[in-house]
């Protein structure tokens, strides 16, 4: 059932994910230690996922979910 409410985020990292959901947790890793530093961002809220396959009908290794991260520019 999806979530109601919006979301004001703003600027966003997001990245493509294909695969079981288990399998995310790398991804955000190297998206929060990896890439928000070396582009002088930092996080500016919580990640969120969305989902654009049915996992009711899909293959856990097609799975397609977007890993979305609110950011802002790093200070000083």
């Amino acid at each position: 059932m999806p979530a109601s409410g919006t979301l004001h985020e703003g600027t966003s990292a997001q990245v493509l994910h294909v695969g079981p959901y288990d399998d995310e947790t790398p991804i955000l890793t190297k998206l929060h230690h990896e890439y928000l530093p070396t582009n002088n961002l930092r996080e500016a809220g919580l990640h969120h996922e969305i989902y654009l396959s049915d996992p009711r009908r899909t293959d856990p290794a097609k799975l397609k979910t977007v890993l979305r991260q609110p950011v802002e520019a790093q200070s000083g």
